[in-house]
């Protein structure tokens, strides 16, 4: 039956807005990786070196095609045997950033080729560097038509979080199982969870919206 305690939902509240802190941290943390990496492994594919390209282009692949989950326990139960010892924050914040960087790699990757061919020809009759050219020229018009999936990407960061608790991270969904696992009552954890986690992504998503408008409208594409 239909049980929802009040008294019990006002108690567990305080320690489940705790955890959206965490949440919302390694949202920012892994999002801001994977902005930076995404950016490299898109350029990196842009190269003159074949060999580097393949091989960036393949790792770019493997990541897309394999489980998010498996890369977290990856980075954490596998790397020591690398010599690479993570506490659960850091593997979890590569395990992301990594993730999502292969798929914000594709995003600049259409951002960049939506760039006239004009602007490249005129930064090489300019006799522009190839950093100069990318960071001066072309990225700044790329930019903006990313925006749309940049933001897409931000949203979907934070709704897959929750995978972070298989490694004992103690974000949202980590903390709703510890609380029920202690009360044997899991309806008002996890419904305070999905409604946490609602009531954040829309209006992320409706900001993202309208910021990408606002970049639009200051650029005159719309």
């Amino acid at each position: 039956m239909f049980d929802w305690r009040w008294d019990f939902t006002w108690e567990i509240l305080p320690r489940l807005v705790a955890a959206t802190g965490n949440t919302l941290m390694a949202a920012g943390f892994g999002y801001a990786l994977a902005v930076v990496l995404g950016l490299v492994f898109a350029l990196a594919q842009r190269t003159p070196y074949r060999a580097l390209t393949l091989a960036v282009r393949e790792t770019v692949e493997f990541i897309r095609s394999t489980p998010l989950v498996l890369q977290i326990f990856f980075v954490f139960y596998v790397g020591p045997q690398f010599g690479l010892r993570l506490s659960p924050w850091t593997a979890g914040m590569i395990a992301i950033g990594l993730h999502y960087a292969s798929y914000l790699s594709e995003v600049y990757r259409g951002g960049l080729e939506s760039v006239p061919k004009g602007q490249w020809e005129a930064a090489t009759s300019l006799n522009l560097s190839t950093a100069r050219t990318y960071f001066r020229v072309i990225i700044p018009q790329a930019l903006p038509p990313s925006l749309a999936g940049m933001g897409n990407y931000l949203v979907g960061i934070f709704k897959d979080t929750p995978m972070l608790s298989v490694i004992g991270v103690a974000e949202l969904m980590h903390t709703a199982t510890a609380i029920g696992s202690e009360t044997y009552r899991y309806l008002e954890p996890y419904t305070l969870v999905g409604i946490i986690f609602l009531a954040i992504s829309l209006p992320t998503a409706a900001g993202i919206r309208i910021f990408e408008a606002w970049v639009r409208r200051k650029l005159g594409m719309s």
